[in-house]
């Protein structure tokens, strides 16, 4: 909001905060202004981090919930859209409707054209957008601003490509053509000096999904060096010459498309694309494994950063996580906790979801992802702006109908709406002084009304302790694990499993929902200790449940009930060396909590890399055990591991064992 009309608008709220208690004594009772304040609520709506959370310059625990908007990025340099439906409905009815912040993609070309005095009339509908007459794309943008002030709407700017271009997304870098790496950053300094006393602008998203793999002319990376190519060390830029303008700003570092497994390097060879031994692969901008080894550096502001992935489902591309049966604890522990879900959990930073989304009602597979990803998002407080409110997003479609003016209905309420801020039935706005909704507004409150009642949204009570786990179905290498749950004054999400081995004082740990879990990958005659301990969504953590030691029987020699299957197959080979994949089933009639496969290899081979599962040697004894998230099996479900090895030839004696 402009200076001129938060001194209005704060003038406005403290003529009415003395009767706010009367007016609204219950938490679900509207309250009679429009506009409120108190002591505690800050005048501005400059947000910034705290830990895995973003606050209000207050303290007080935010979350942005929204969608994008796009066309300023592409040819048209302006809103999609505006040929169709009027640009104060639509942007009246993303506020009454709960979206509380817009990410608006631009590019590089069109804030430079901005800067050096070049903006251009657009192609809009003046009969449907009459106020829209005689203005250039510029003066449409600051006119649009003005309508998120009304509507208490904030605004994040997404620099989509480097030039101005309908599909310039699938372009990998932040540099193309005339437009330099400099003029990259040069672009984000003028527009950030042109609003920054603007609060209406709250997020700037550096680039979006940089990508690209080795095989690439050019491609994004992630370390630690100063080169061109290096995507953190570009949002570090850009975020502190942005900082240095306005400290104020949330600086977004989305992810890129691969990052090299352990033992390899950004100069490794990408030698299978499809299924690449050397490179984690993900969507476009949604790897930030990078993170944990090289996180961003903002300095002194770095309380601004936000880290934000983007990901999509089997209707965008066909990803080799949707080709099995997949659930949202498979998918939390397969892609979303190694790719970037562990930044939330470990507290290092907030994420935002800059994009998700897609049709609905077309394939069975992608509904069970986007409510997945919904759900994940909403037991986690995670930030996210759904994609998109544009009816010709070609592979997503939009939250309106190809008239602009319609919503799809049946996508807003089953996937978007339970995923909006709201408190006691209201949406919830970013702005402290003007209602989501704007002014008389019934469906939203602002920022100020949502703390005016007392209640705190910052969590900060743990849950109680688990109960202690008891055991069952013990073998020499498994046992199931079974507590009772914690409470929680809001409620509990995940459960930690903490492993002690005997003699060892180091713990693994997995992560489930309910209150059960299937230890595998167990030595027989070997004492263990379990803990467990609950976590809810605010990532407050309980203390660990009673311990639970158990000592697993002997083996047998018969190692289970043999209900597996080993199947190997050398899936490509290469002068030296071979690329493998084994599959392994379920042979038995009933469920299966893990499985070992072994084998011996030819002499002079040995292995380089593995995936999806635990290797062990011993000269030419190869042994494999499932990771934690692939060792259930149902009756017939299989499973697949790959590796790749130098020398060649066929491994004998091939087993699986079944625990």
């Amino acid at each position: 909001m402009s200076a001129r009309r938060k001194i209005q608008a704060v003038a406005t709220a403290a003529a009415v905060l003395l009767g706010l208690a009367a007016a609204a004594p219950a938490a679900t009772a509207a309250p009679t202004a429009d506009a409120v304040t108190n002591a505690a609520v800050p005048a501005n709506d400059w947000l910034r981090t705290d830990g895995n959370k973003i606050v209000d310059e207050a303290g007080n625990q935010v979350w942005l919930t929204g969608a994008n908007w796009f066309g300023f990025n592409a040819t048209e340099r302006v809103f999609h859209g505006l040929w169709s439906a009027n640009i104060e409905n639509i942007t009246r009815q993303m506020a009454q409707r709960g979206i509380n912040i817009v990410r608006v993609p631009i590019s590089t070309q069109l804030l430079l054209e901005w800067k050096a005095g070049q903006a251009i009339r657009p192609n809009v509908n003046t009969y449907v957008n009459p106020e829209l007459e005689g203005m250039n794309n510029l003066q449409v943008f600051d006119y649009w601003l003005q309508l998120c002030e009304k509507y208490g709407l904030k605004v994040m700017l997404d620099v989509h490509s480097a030039e101005a271009d309908n599909s310039g997304h699938t372009y990998p870098v932040w540099w193309k053509g005339t437009v330099t790496s400099e003029l990259f950053y040069q672009g984000w300094e003028w527009v950030t000096a042109r609003y920054r006393t603007n609060d209406t602008i709250v997020a700037m998203d550096i680039k979006n999904e940089p990508h690209g793999t080795p095989n690439d002319p050019q491609r994004a990376k992630w370390d630690s060096s100063t080169d061109q190519d290096n995507f953190k060390y570009a949002c570090e830029t850009a975020g502190k010459r942005i900082l240095a303008i306005n400290p104020n700003l949330l600086i977004l570092c989305e992810g890129i498309e691969v990052y090299p497994r352990p033992g390899a390097t950004w100069n490794s060879p990408n030698t299978n694309p499809d299924r690449s031994p050397n490179y984690f692969y993900n969507w476009w901008g949604g790897n930030l494994r990078g993170v944990a080894e090289h996180p961003v550096d903002l300095g002194a502001h770095q309380d601004q950063l936000v880290y934000s992935p983007h990901d999509y489902g089997p209707l965008v591309f066909e990803q080799p996580w949707f080709a099995g049966d997949f659930d949202k604890e498979s998918l939390t522990n397969d892609v979303w906790r190694p790719n970037w879900f562990y930044i939330h959990e470990q507290n290092i930073a907030p994420l935002l979801v800059g994009e998700w989304g897609g049709r609905l009602g077309q394939d069975a597979r992608q509904d069970r992802w986007m409510a997945a990803l919904r759900d994940l998002m909403i037991d986690n407080g995670i930030h996210h702006t759904f994609w998109c409110l544009n009816p010709n997003s070609g592979d997503t479609g939009g939250l309106l109908l190809d008239d602009w003016t319609s919503w799809d209905e049946t996508k807003y309420n089953q996937m978007l709406k339970p995923a909006l801020w709201q408190h006691n039935g209201k949406f919830v706005g970013l702005d402290h002084q003007v209602r989501l909704g704007g002014a008389g507004a019934t469906t939203g409150i602002s920022l100020a009304e949502r703390y005016a009642d007392g209640t705190d949204p910052v969590d900060t009570t743990a849950p109680t302790a688990p109960g202690q786990p008891t055991a069952t179905e013990v073998t020499a290498t498994a046992a199931t694990l079974n507590w009772a749950a914690a409470t929680d004054n809001v409620g509990v999400t995940s459960y930690e499993v903490l492993r002690t081995t005997s003699g060892s004082g180091g713990a693994s740990v997995v992560t489930v929902s309910g209150t059960s879990y299937r230890a595998t990958n167990l030595t027989a005659s070997t004492s263990y200790t379990f803990t467990v301990r609950a976590r809810d969504a605010a990532g407050n953590i309980s203390a660990a449940s009673p311990p639970l030691t158990l000592t697993t029987p002997a083996d047998n020699g018969g190692g289970g009930d043999q209900g597996c299957a080993a199947t190997y197959r050398v899936t490509n080979s290469w002068q030296g060396g071979y690329q493998a994949e084994v599959t392994v089933r379920n042979s038995g009639t009933a469920a299966i909590g893990g499985w070992t496969v072994s084998w011996t290899a030819p002499a002079g081979t040995t292995i380089s890399s593995l995936w999806n599962g635990r290797l062990t040697t011993s000269g030419t004894s190869v042994t494999v055990r499932n990771e934690p998230y692939n060792g259930q099996l149902a009756a017939s479900a299989s499973t697949t591991f790959g590796l790749t090895g130098n020398g060649s030839g066929v491994p004998t004696g091939l087993s699986c064992v079944a625990s």
